[in-house]
C-alpha cells in the first residue's frame, strides 16, 4: 500500500484549503501547521513526514494550484496564494456530494457543495478514503458539475 499517496492528498487538500481561508490574501504557509509538530531526525534535518509534506506543497506550485514567493528555510511557503486554477478548481460544484436540503438556503447549499467545502468535512472527519476520493478531483482537468467551465 502507498501511504505516501494518502499522506499526499491529506497534505494537498490541508495546503489548499488553508489557501482558500485566506483568498486573496498572500499568507505564510507553515508545514508545521498543516501536519503538526515532526521532530528533526538526528541530524537536524527535517523529518521523512516533514519533507513529504513540503514536497507536496512544492508539487502544486510547479503544476499551477498555487504560488509562493520564496521558502522560509525548510518550514514554510511565504506569500502564498492559490492561483486561479487552484481557486476555481476547489470551488466548483461536487455533482452529489451532498444532500440538497431544501430547507437551507441556496447560498448554504452552494457552499456546501464544493469541492473546497467536501475536503474540509473529510479531513475533520478523518475519512482518508473520502479524502483520497476528492483529492483526486482536485487534479482532474474536467468540470465536476455541468455548470462548471473549468
Amino acid at each position: 500500500m502507498d501511504l505516501q499517496i494518502d499522506d499526499f492528498h491529506k497534505d494537498a487538500a490541508a495546503g489548499l484549503l488553508r489557501l482558500h481561508q485566506a483568498f486573496p490574501r498572500k499568507i505564510a504557509l507553515y508545514v508545521e501547521d498543516l501536519i503538526g509538530r515532526e521532530e528533526p531526525d538526528e541530524f537536524g534535518l527535517p523529518s521523512t513526514r516533514h519533507q513529504s509534506c513540503l514536497s507536496a506543497l512544492l508539487w502544486l506550485a510547479e503544476e499551477g494550484y498555487l504560488r509562493f514567493d520564496s521558502t522560509i528555510r525548510h518550514e514554510a511557503l511565504d506569500q502564498a496564494v492559490l492561483s486561479e486554477k487552484g481557486f476555481l478548481r476547489l470551488s466548483r460544484s461536487v455533482s452529489g456530494a451532498a444532500p440538497a436540503d431544501p430547507a437551507l438556503p441556496a447560498s448554504v447549499r452552494r457552499v456546501r457543495a464544493t469541492l473546497a467545502w467536501q475536503l474540509r468535512e473529510a479531513l475533520v472527519e478523518g475519512d482518508s478514503e473520502r479524502l483520497v476520493h476528492l483529492g483526486r478531483l482536485i487534479f482532474e482537468a474536467t468540470p465536476l458539475h455541468p455548470r462548471d467551465t473549468v
